[in-house]
């Protein structure tokens, strides 16, 4: 199944939630809106599922108009945040339940269910009650009743949302596993960076009812369209600098040159992990003092002071924080990878 979006519009009274997003999605293609909350994602979603109708715009799946189509009738499956499993059945008709409904024989819609639970990984659970499963078994659980009807299209809403960091980071890796087995078409709708960046053949960024950004993952990370992206996507070091001879500087760094005029003012944002530390002096570095420290696991962040009014982070892995003898206090000499700065005219 492919989906095509255009100029999809929703407004709850006066608040405009979607505001003309267009976009595809090619069979068997995984991919994710992300955005903060109230960026419009999970309307958009709902939209697409037929839980919303749209003000305008076009929704069409396979060549075909489904804007006005209802919802048990696009062969969509959906999966929320929050499981939504019949706490009174067993997780063999939890998944088995939409195929009651569409009047399936018993003896098939089980045979089905057992064969959904084998892929979510989870067989020989049939007969216990959600209450017995654990968080991420229950999700899998709603899933596997997503895929129930056979659908052509996986909606995910926030679906690890309410587990803890440990879990959803295995259950992502379990979900990419999954989606490369069956390659079914999906859009996934999340706040989570890692799991956008994990996930996905392709990530929007909205932002105020608009998408801001369509691109692989790499290139949302590497190359962000907007400032908005660019600072939303990771963590960044943004500085206001000035346009000089041709070269856009901020204190003792240099950008490079981006073909503006002299004066213009420019908001930078370039990423801790792209600013290289050294305990040496080299060509083009800039030195500077460790100010503060701060411990991250797999890695440290070092705040350097350039100078007076002039500060910058910058992200080490720890055994090279280590091997390095970085200390509060310590001079160092920085740089900072050109390849991967964003900057913008204007300072905001």
């Amino acid at each position: 199944m492919n989906i095509k979006i255009e100029h999809l519009r929703k407004n709850f009274s006066d608040f405009t939630a979607v505001n003309d997003v267009s976009f595809t999605v090619s069979e068997s293609e995984f991919v994710t809106l992300l955005g903060p909350s109230g960026s419009g994602k999970s309307t958009v979603l709902r939209l697409i599922a037929g839980l919303e109708s749209p003000d305008s715009g076009i929704i069409e799946v396979n060549g075909e108009d489904v804007t006005r189509i209802p919802v048990q009738e696009r062969k969509v499956g959906f999966v929320f945040q929050h499981y939504a499993l019949f706490r009174h059945m067993s997780i063999l008709d939890n998944i088995a339940f939409g195929l009651k409904v569409r009047g399936v024989k018993r003896s098939v819609r089980e045979a089905k269910a057992k064969e959904l639970l084998h892929l979510v990984g989870l067989s020989g659970l049939d007969r216990r009650m959600p209450t017995q499963l654990s968080g991420g078994q229950r999700q899998r659980v709603a899933l596997a009743r997503a895929l129930a009807p056979e659908p052509g299209l996986l909606l995910l809403d926030e679906p690890f949302g309410a587990l803890d960091a440990r879990l959803r980071k295995e259950l992502r890796s379990w979900l990419k596993k999954l989606h490369e087995r069956i390659k079914l078409t999906t859009l996934l709708v999340t706040h989570d960076q890692e799991e956008a960046l994990e996930l996905s053949d392709k990530v929007l960024v909205m932002n105020q009812g608009r998408i801001e950004q369509e691109a692989a993952p790499q290139a949302i990370f590497d190359k962000p369209a907007t400032e908005f992206v660019a600072a939303f996507v990771g963590e960044t070091n943004r500085v206001e600098a000035i346009v000089q001879d041709g070269e856009v500087y901020w204190g003792p760094l240099r950008f490079g040159s981006y073909y503006v005029p002299d004066g213009s003012k420019v908001t930078v944002h370039f990423r801790p992990n792209d600013v290289y530390v050294a305990s040496q002096p080299g060509e083009a570095h800039t030195a500077g003092v460790i100010r503060s420290i701060l411990f991250l696991g797999a890695t440290e962040s070092l705040e350097i002071e350039l100078d007076k009014g002039h500060t910058i982070t910058a992200h080490v892995p720890t055994g090279v924080a280590a091997q390095s003898g970085f200390h509060l206090g310590k001079e160092v000499y920085v740089s900072v990878t050109r390849s991967h700065i964003f900057f913008s005219l204007g300072s905001a």
